[in-house]
Parts: structure tokens; C-alpha cells; sequence
């Protein structure tokens, strides 16, 4: 369960971290819409963190948690604020999620 709990609080880092990239994009009252989803996001996201480390081990959870927000990031950026999608990038992201991968399969 708390494996669940730690990919929903990685889902919440991407949404914070989408919401930022708006905030720079709008101004007004419309960013601070964009400014509220981030705290709002990065408060649940801490929230979960810290509710999936009772239990996990915090090195793995933490690598986890960064990790799939980093790989949810570098996507959004990719298919919302349409960063390039290089061989390179693909690459890196896809060794970075077997590492995500392979830190689940050796955590007891």
C-alpha cells in the first residue's frame, strides 16, 4: 500500500512542478490560480511522502519519489509545453525509470 502512496505523492511533484511552469507563463490573476495548484500539490505530495517513509525505507522512497517526478517532468515538458524530444533525453529518462524499477525490486 505504501508503494501506492509514494507513486501518488511522485504524481503530485509532477503537478506541482507543471503548475511552476504555468505560473512563469501567465500573469495575474490567472498565475496566482497556477501559484495556489502548487502549494496546494507540494503540500500533498510532502504529505504522502512522509506517509509512505513510516514504513519504506526513506533512501529508496525518496530516489522513488524524485525520480518519478523527474521522468513525469521531463514528459510533461515534452507533451505540454512541447520541449524537444531528443535521443538523449528519451534515453536518459528511460535508464532513469529502470533504476526507479530496479530500486523497487531490491527494497524489502
Amino acid at each position: 500500500m505504501n508503494w501506492i502512496i509514494l507513486m501518488v505523492a511522485g504524481i503530485f511533484e509532477v503537478a506541482f512542478t507543471s503548475c511552476m511552469g504555468k505560473m512563469k507563463e501567465t500573469t495575474g490573476i490567472e498565475m496566482y490560480g497556477w501559484m495556489a495548484g502548487f502549494l496546494i500539490s507540494i503540500i500533498i505530495s510532502m504529505g504522502l511522502l512522509v506517509k509512505a517513509t513510516q514504513t519504506l525505507p526513506i533512501g529508496t522512497a525518496y530516489a522513488v519519489w524524485t525520480g518519478i517526478g523527474a521522468v513525469g517532468t521531463v514528459l510533461m515538458g515534452i507533451f505540454i509545453f512541447k520541449e524537444p524530444a531528443t535521443f538523449w533525453r528519451l534515453f536518459f529518462i528511460t535508464t532513469l525509470i529502470s533504476s526507479i524499477i530496479g530500486l523497487k525490486a531490491v527494497s524489502h
